[in-house]
């Protein structure tokens, strides 16, 4: 039995979850696999995995295996990537989480230029707009606007978010423009964003008299989708607080009017994340360098990355 061959196919059936899904990714049949991580539980003398028709789980001597012998074997890989030649290590996948909203408007034409430079390098962007495990889902970086992911991850922040107050033209025309905070509230329709992991409607984030504050904004329209938001405002529902990113072309070419902008808010923040390891795939670690140069070049050239 080839040892090294059948641990490596045992990891990846703990990291996939399936036997199948290991499979697919390793190029072999599930049986194939089942047989391989078989052959090793004889060898070991052990169970390393609890086996039923509805779900696969480690036993604790799999458990402590995969502990101990995934980092070694993830070390190995990262070793053995680092001594490829430069154009091998441009070549790859590199996967990568965010919102919708931060995909299209900020990561899309990061990656169109990283590919003009290093066209060898692939992508796959997972949309979610919750946080997502980066290790479960097999994710190499994430990316997220709000508050700092707090798990045990490496953070960069990129920037913060600047939100503006705005409606279309065909809006302002039927109601008229609010001149103050108080007649927007009082006086006028809005619309809101509905947290999708919590299903509750965000606050408004403005700055009034220098100070941060959330404001609770009755909503003629409110969805968990900033893309559905943006085009109900465009579409004169109401009044919204949108992501200067995603507003910036309609702002520019006049379908949109800022509105009040000495209650604008920057407080959220754009956050890039990445697990915490030791070594990482080379075109993973230029795409976060180019990502990390894009949003300060001072930063990046100094080496603070």
């Amino acid at each position: 039995m080839d040892k090294s061959r059948a641990l490596a196919l045992f990891l990846a059936v703990a990291r996939a979850g399936s036997f199948s899904r290991a499979a697919s990714d390793a190029g072999i049949t599930p049986q194939a696999m089942s047989k391989a991580v078989k052959q090793l539980e004889a060898e070991l003398g052990v169970r390393l995995l609890h086996r039923t028709t509805r779900k696969l789980s480690l036993t604790d001597e799999g458990a402590r295996l995969f502990e101990l012998a995934d980092p070694g074997l993830r070390l190995l890989d990262d070793a053995l990537g680092q001594v490829q030649q430069s154009r091998q290590a441009e070549a790859g996948l590199v996967r990568i989480t965010a919102p919708p909203s931060v995909a299209t408007h900020v990561l899309v034409p990061l990656i169109a230029e990283f590919q003009a430079e290093y066209p060898q390098t692939h992508f796959d962007l997972v949309l979610e707009d919750q946080f997502t495990d980066l290790i479960e889902s097999r994710i190499d970086v994430g990316f997220r606007s709000g508050n700092a992911p707090e798990r045990n991850v490496v953070a960069r922040h990129l920037g913060n978010v600047p939100m503006s107050i705005c409606a279309a033209p065909a809006y302002l025309a039927r109601h008229g423009t609010p001149d103050s905070l108080e007649a927007l509230l009082r006086q006028h329709r809005c619309t809101g964003f509905r947290h999708p992991k919590t299903g509750r409607t965000m606050p408004w984030e403005l700055m009034v008299d220098g100070e941060l504050v959330f404001q609770n904004v009755t909503s003629v329209f409110s969805c968990d989708d900033v893309a559905t938001e943006h085009a109900a405002v465009l579409s004169g529902v109401g009044i919204g607080q949108l992501l200067d990113f995603t507003i910036a072309a309609d702002l520019a070419a006049g379908r949109l009017v800022r509105l009040l902008p000495e209650l604008a808010s920057a407080r959220p923040g754009l956050y890039m994340y990445y697990a915490q390891r030791t070594q990482i795939p080379l075109r993973v670690r230029r795409f976060i360098d180019f990502v990390i140069a894009a949003a300060d070049p001072k930063r990046a050239a100094a080496g603070t990355a």
